[in-house]
């Protein structure tokens, strides 16, 4: 299957329009699990959105993406056009440099949240994007340069110092990146080229379905080869079995890429005893003793992106005392090789609930979800290539799975600030997920979060259709602010007493009668979200500088609460067919 075929399976993506194809590359880029959570917070495309269609922040990464998109239907284009590009020059421009009472209501709170991550050293990268599906050109090229510059320069302003400033990437995401990324997740190895390397001896060891030789590479050497990548654009290609890549290094003691730079550069000798290597996946290698030459055809380095990026960011080659501890792994089993990737990219908190996947907890879940008949619960354990291009329409994402039950049971905070943490934390993981949690409940939340979001996406339509009422206008005033959809959950959820009419001891304990699908569950929901948007007004307090204060939150929940106990007579044939819904057996 094509990446374009990929694309047009993608039904679940037709809700977003011309941002479909947009949503797509980053989720093949990051390998994300759900898009539409995703989704719901970082698109602000629309009118007066200052040429930005998203703002994707990843505080467990360090990075942030802002893009630009563009579609068309014409197979037969030759480039896209890029004046399109140029207008990340404007995106970035406001999102980093213009007064926030200035922006716009669409753009405001990304710009806020952007602003506060960066200032708080909290992001590494700053990836600007041109996302299109025609084939690149130079002259997209030469207006990415100026975005770049201009980036740079508003960060330079707002953070008063070059030296704090963000590593600023910018990326022309046309047919042949894409292509990249897609078959990245079917090939590991994207470079096919043949390498010759002196190496200072080394010794081979060899498994049922795997050999592999482990030795020590000069680092002048993989300056090269960085360098030759990079030049020619697949710079990416050398890292296609590590979806961090290369994260750039900044002028700070705290920085780890900025010391292996220093360390190559002013203590050459010493860079072995330092650095913990490479893992490189090759198709082939063959080390000639008497030469000293050790010959691979193929190269995708597994671990060691940012060692990779360090040495070959060096202005000048590295001296030939600067060794690289260095394994090259051949394998034919396509198992093993998924095994070889994910440990040795164990690292990444994007993976966070792989740790938790074998434990009793989540063992029973996915044992609880095989009883429903239309959901797939992977309880953190990822699936291969496939799954991450063929996912499963009726996937419940274990990500966010762990945050509707951390914002149900009012934390908000972690569930949208911290998601990762909720599975590496054994305070936070025992407490989302105990003897207390059943597939039942997990629905229950997930779906709870779902038919917000769905409320928050029919909003945003009937806005391009100017089809809202003044109300309406207020809800959605809310709903851009980034956060708000945990935050109404975790609002909806302190109201269930009044809603349901009876006290709640163990919240843990609810859930819908029988094993009904999310979809069913979603739509148990709608009228209890529709019934409280109009009070969403009084949670802005909590969101409108960042959801980042629990102090405010538990205010603003505590008035909202208040205005539905009051409203409930209003409601109560809403309630009471919700209330006949809900499995109250606690």
């Amino acid at each position: 299957m094509s990446y374009e075929s990929a694309f047009e399976t993608r039904d679940d993506l037709n809700q977003y329009g011309s941002n479909a194809f947009l949503l797509f590359a980053l989720e093949l880029r990051f390998e994300i699990e759900d898009i539409h959570t995703v989704a719901a917070d970082s698109l602000t495309d629309g009118r007066d959105d200052k040429k930005c269609d998203l703002v994707y922040i990843d505080i467990d990464e360090g990075l942030a993406v802002i893009s630009q998109s563009y579609f068309t239907n014409d197979s037969l284009k030759t480039e896209a056009p890029a004046n399109k590009a140029s207008d990340l020059n404007t995106a970035a421009s406001w999102l980093l440099c213009r007064d926030t009472s200035d922006l716009p209501e669409l753009l405001r709170p990304s710009a806020i949240q952007l602003r506060a991550a960066i200032k708080e050293g909290k992001i590494n990268t700053i990836q600007l994007w041109y996302v299109h599906n025609c084939p690149g050109s130079k002259n997209v090229l030469n207006e990415l340069k100026t975005v770049q510059m201009t980036a740079f320069n508003s960060l330079k302003y707002l953070l008063q110092s070059e030296e704090k400033t963000p590593n600023v990437v910018v990326l022309e995401v046309g047919r042949e990146q894409i292509k990249s990324w897609y078959e990245s997740l079917t090939t590991p190895i994207l470079v096919s080229d043949e390498f010759r390397v002196s190496v200072p001896g080394g010794f081979s060891l060899q498994g049922t379905d795997w050999e592999a030789f482990v030795t020590a590479i000069p680092a002048s050497w993989l300056h090269g080869i960085y360098n030759q990548y990079r030049t020619n654009s697949n710079e990416i290609d050398l890292f296609s079995a590590n979806i961090r890549g290369y994260l750039g290094s900044r002028q700070s003691d705290k920085n780890i890429n900025n010391g292996i730079k220093s360390t190559a550069s002013k203590d050459p000798e010493h860079f072995w005893t330092f650095n913990n290597g490479l893992t490189i996946l090759t198709h082939k290698w063959n080390h000639d003793e008497e030469s000293g030459f050790l010959t691979v055809t193929g190269i995708s380095i597994v671990n060691g992106a940012q060692t990779t990026g360090s040495i070959g960011s060096l202005e000048e080659t590295p001296d030939s005392e600067a060794m690289v501890p260095a394994r090259f792994i051949r394998c034919n089993n396509e198992a093993i090789i998924k095994q070889i990737i994910r440990y040795n990219n164990s690292q990444n908190k994007i993976e966070a609930p792989d740790f938790r996947s074998g434990d009793d907890i989540q063992k029973r879940l996915r044992d609880e979800f095989s009883k429903f008949s239309s959901v797939t619960y992977t309880g953190g354990r990822r699936g291969g290539y496939e799954d991450k291009i063929k996912r499963p329409s009726n996937l419940l994402p274990s990500d966010t799975a762990g945050q509707a039950i951390a914002a149900f049971h009012q934390d908000p905070l972690t569930a949208y600030n911290e998601k990762s943490k909720i599975w590496i934390s054994d305070t936070l993981y025992s407490k989302y997920f105990s003897e207390q949690t059943t597939a039942q409940h997990i629905v229950f939340c997930y779906s709870l979060l779902r038919a917000v979001e769905e409320k928050k996406r029919e909003l945003l339509s009937a806005s391009s259709k100017s089809e809202l009422t003044q109300k309406q206008k207020q809800t959605l005033s809310f709903f851009r602010n980034r956060g708000a959809t945990f935050l109404l959950v975790s609002a909806i959820s302190a109201s269930l007493e009044s809603i349901l009419g009876m006290p709640i001891p163990n919240r843990f304990s609810l859930r819908f009668h029988g094993f009904i699908s999310p979809q069913d569950a979603i739509q148990n929901w709608k009228p209890i979200v529709e019934a409280s948007s109009p009070f969403v007004d009084k949670l802005i307090p909590a969101v409108e500088r960042g959801l980042n204060n629990a102090g405010r939150v538990k205010n603003v929940v505590s008035d909202f609460t208040s205005f539905i106990d009051a409203t409930k007579d209003f409601n109560e044939s809403k309630y009471l067919t919700f209330s006949n819904q809900v499995n109250l057996q606690i």
